[in-house]
């Protein structure tokens, strides 16, 4: 019998209220490069085995690991591989005890009564990726973005992802996937950078080259900049800037965000935010987050979370849904719900058709000076430029954005035609958009 279901069928002579057991590997490797050069390898396969366990409203969970990377192995809190009945029955007796000392949450309402039927979802797994030579794409890549500049940094990775889930309430799932990811920064010299990436779920949507050719391009016209000024200005953000924006958005959609008083989109439910689609979208076809179920095991779903600019729903999981007398949107987060894949929509039109503006290629640094209010600031980085009666014109650098995120959400004007689906370390949750353009947005300096 396998350890999940084991541990499963013994919690449940416990009479244990819920159970979920998730066993979530990942099988990993990765290329860093450096001045065009690889300067690092590496792989790994991480597996964890998650248990949630609730009896009498008592919530108490935990998380064993084994991680290795092939020259080492760490081990939290124990050897995964060595779980047998004897140290299973173990760790259910302390989730057991460490029960009674926890106080019954009277605001949990239970997990998803299954069983569930599930679609399968296209472009989710490649074999062919298993098969790649990553150091033939990276070149490819870096010979790309070299065309237009010197030198380039950046990452190739390569995934395989198996899931397995079973609850109290009749789930038994399972979900494979693959899965690229390439990030490359470009540099012309000191000041003048460009950086773009790309993630795919297949080989034949994996685009290195163009991230590269990009990133050069942006990098090359980024030469020589001035500074930029202080002031209002209709911003075109692109697709880099846009994916870290989508995020902080989402992520303040989710009810434990907007429970615990840190999301401005408390208090906005049903009210006109904008002039634009917010979507997240679990099982999206080729998603890179996409897969068939959330952590309770409800099928995973496309959600409207703000339609025509309306706040439709917050993220919910089934304990929040019933708390607040709604449905679950399958975003489940046992604790707290969480988005999957963003995609953005808004009314098309050529982004950059302005007198006065500046064009951002990517941001970091994305900090809120206070969450309920949305006040926040980012600092653009790499390619800044003016945009000047529909023309892109000098590049600029030193600004910041310093605005609010229901004003940025307010003056969303326009989107490109195409969009890109993306992801980075300042957008962990991938997002497909386009370029956007948004008035009226604060310029200030940097403080040095």
């Amino acid at each position: 019998m396998d350890i999940a279901e084991y541990i499963l069928k013994e919690l449940k002579k416990k009479d244990v209220d819920d159970i979920v057991v998730n066993i979530n590997k990942i099988n990993a490797s990765q290329i860093k490069f450096s001045d065009n050069k690889i300067v690092k390898t590496g792989s790994e396969i991480l597996v964890n085995l998650n248990i949630f366990i609730v009896k009498d409203k008592k919530i108490v969970a935990t998380s064993l690991k084994d991680y290795n990377t092939g020259e080492e192995k760490t081990i939290s809190p124990s050897n995964l591989k060595q779980i047998n009945k004897k140290n299973a029955d173990q760790v259910i007796n302390n989730l057991i005890r460490f029960s009674k000392n926890v106080k019954p949450n009277k605001d949990y309402f239970g997990i998803a009564e299954g069983p569930f039927k599930y679609k399968e979802i296209k472009d989710s797994y490649d074999k062919k990726v298993l098969n790649i030579n990553e150091i033939d794409l990276m070149n490819k890549g870096i010979n790309a973005a070299l065309e237009n500049s010197s030198r380039t940094n950046g990452i190739i990775e390569k995934y395989l992802f198996e899931n397995s889930l079973f609850t109290s309430n009749n789930v038994h799932a399972n979900d494979k996937s693959t899965g690229l990811y390439f990030s490359i920064r470009a540099f012309k010299d000191k000041e003048a950078s460009g950086h773009m990436n790309s993630c795919s779920k297949t080989l034949k949507k994996f685009d290195v080259y163009g991230a590269g050719k990009t990133a050069g391009e942006i990098a090359k016209s980024a030469r020589n900049p001035i500074e930029g000024k202080p002031g209002k200005y209709d911003i075109v953000f692109s697709y880099m800037p846009m994916a870290a924006l989508l995020n902080n958005i989402m992520n303040s959609a989710s009810i434990f965000e907007v429970e615990a008083g840190l999301s401005f989109l408390g208090n906005k439910l049903n009210k006109k935010l904008g002039n634009f689609n917010l979507i997240d979208h679990g099982n999206l076809n080729g998603g890179f987050n996409s897969i068939k179920y959330d952590e309770e095991g409800v099928p995973t779903q496309k959600n409207y979370i703000i339609k025509n600019g309306i706040l439709k729903t917050y993220l919910h999981n089934s304990s929040t849904a019933k708390r607040h007398k709604t449905k679950t949107t399958a975003n489940a987060g046992l604790i707290v719900p969480r988005p999957s894949n963003i995609i953005l929509e808004g009314k098309k039109g050529n982004v950059f058709d302005i007198k006065r503006g500046i064009y951002i290629t990517n941001v970091w640094y994305t900090r809120f000076q206070n969450h309920f209010t949305g006040d926040f600031s980012t600092i653009p980085r790499d390619g800044i430029f003016l945009i000047e009666n529909g023309e892109i014109t000098k590049p600029i650098k030193n600004i910041r954005v310093s605005d609010n995120f229901i004003n940025l959400m307010k003056n969303i004007s326009l989107v490109s035609n195409t969009s890109k689906h993306l992801k980075s370390w300042e957008a962990e949750t991938p997002v497909t958009t386009p370029e956007v353009l948004i008035k009226n947005i604060n310029i200030s300096k940097p403080k040095l």
